[in-house]
């Protein structure tokens, strides 16, 4: 964490003049430890109107005190870390947008409008600042090599045209939310790259300048602060980006959500259950991932969205086609961890997902479980998925029945297997489900879907 010393005695704005600050809220989160020097010079260059998050990480030099005496929100974040002090920035922030950038008078607060401008304009998702030096001895040489290093190894993982893990950063508070940042030492700023990437999130780069700082920092000032980020940002690049699956059949009437007629009719039901596999597949959309499949029975529909892949289910029972599933995921991704899910969690959370299959939360978990409320299960994934577990795990399991989750837990159980326990969740299988998920996510399709059929359903029932 680059933050002890206050800024240069003369600063030097150099490059493109920043535009005006957007009327738009935004939160700045400042991870601080030790930076009484620098507040003041970087809370009064805070863009007029836009909050300063203060993420207190330890001081001893009154810096939380002087940073709430200058108007700034203080968050008090106990665990050492980079990355912890960054996330409960993040979690305490509440504007749209939000910015992270080091509060040690080495960036200035001015130019921040630099990265939210292409955010603000939808022309991306995730911004960084390009941190040009402005003199030699702003950036030490061993840590502009170690950046350079870790940012080729960035551009060839994402394919995004990066040159430098920028600190000052922009983005939107929910998407960053539902990338389930799991690291809270000095990979995070590596982990929301990569995660934003890989869920889909469009990631650029714009210069900001990087001025000399007053005293040593705590990463880039020692050989030492160095080794140990580059430690914990090969650790995070070391871990695959997961296999997402979702078994689903195509919604035509008559062949889905038969439980649900009556009330509904079979036309209206399959619309519901094309809204719930379509809210379900966007709601995974966001979640970071290499690859997403559809394991579908049925033509694909206009419900499919880009980036998905579909391979065919195979014949057999739902036991046999779930353990297919996993053998498909092993074939593209042998060394990736593979998540699967059913079609009927339209009220589904990004985050539900993301964090624990975060690089970091994956460390010792060998399986993921979810239970449906209906004695059943929405959700099992595999940290090193093979056919051959899977069928192990799955054929034979009596399906959709109360007892279905509490078997599947004992074959995990009897596999050896350390098991992560996720949110219950409730399987749309039944009106009441129906209603119950749709009030879960009010701004869903499904819940659109529901609101249009009510009518009907009122009349008929």
């Amino acid at each position: 964490m680059e933050c002890t010393a206050g800024p240069p005695a003369a600063v030097s704005v150099t490059g493109v003049t920043p535009p005006p600050a957007s009327p738009t809220d935004v939160d700045v989160v400042l991870p601080c430890l030790d930076e009484a020097a620098a507040l003041p010079w970087v809370l009064g260059r805070i863009p007029a109107g836009w909050r300063a998050i203060v993420v207190d990480n330890g001081s001893h030099d009154g810096s939380a005190d002087l940073a709430r005496s200058l108007g700034a929100t203080v968050v008090s974040e106990p665990r050492r870390g980079f990355g912890a002090a960054c996330h409960a920035g993040l979690l305490s922030a509440t504007a749209d947008l939000v910015c992270f950038m080091d509060c040690d008078g080495s960036l200035d607060p001015a130019q921040l409008p630099r990265v939210t401008g292409p955010v603000l304009a939808g022309e991306a998702d995730l911004v960084l600042g390009r941190r040009r030096p402005s003199s030699p001895r702003a950036w030490p040489v061993h840590a502009r090599l170690a950046n350079a290093v870790l940012a080729g190894r960035l551009r060839a993982r994402t394919g995004a045209r990066l040159h430098d893990l920028g600190p000052m950063r922009a983005a939107r508070r929910e998407r960053l939310l539902a990338l389930g940042l799991g690291d809270r030492r000095s990979g995070y700023p590596l982990e929301m790259v990569l995660t934003a990437a890989a869920a889909g999130m469009r990631i650029t780069e714009t210069p900001v300048d990087y001025l000399p700082r007053a005293g040593r920092s705590k990463v880039t000032g020692t050989v030492r602060g160095t080794v140990r980020a580059v430690h914990d940002m090969r650790a995070v690049l070391a871990a695959p980006p997961p296999t997402l699956l979702v078994i689903a059949k195509a919604p035509v009437p008559g062949r889905v959500k038969t439980r649900l007629t009556p009330p509904w009719t079979p036309e209206q039901a399959a619309a519901l259950a094309g809204a719930a596999l379509a809210d379900t597949l966007h709601t995974l959309s966001a979640v970071p991932a290499g690859r997403r499949l559809v394991v579908l029975d049925g033509p694909p529909g206009d419900w499919l969205p880009p980036g998905w892949e579909v391979v065919p289910q195979c014949d057999g029972g739902l036991d046999a086609r779930l353990a297919d599933a996993f053998a498909h995921a092993e074939r593209l991704a042998p060394d990736a961890p593979a998540l699967l899910v059913g079609m009927d969690t339209p009220h589904l959370r990004a985050r539900t997902l993301s964090a624990p299959l975060s690089a970091v939360a994956r460390t010792g978990v060998d399986a993921w479980y979810g239970p449906a409320v209906d004695g059943g299960f929405w959700a099992l994934g595999l940290a090193r998925p093979t056919g051959r577990l899977a069928r192990q795990l799955l054929l034979g399991v009596p399906m959709s029945t109360g007892g279905t989750g509490r078997a599947l837990l004992e074959r995990l159980s009897a596999a050896g297997l350390t098991v992560r326990h996720l949110p219950p969740m409730t399987d749309v299988d039944t009106h009441q489900d129906v209603r119950l998920a749709a009030a879960e996510a009010p701004d869903g399709r499904f819940a659109a879907c529901l609101r249009s059929l009510a009518p009907a359903q009122e009349a008929t029932g």
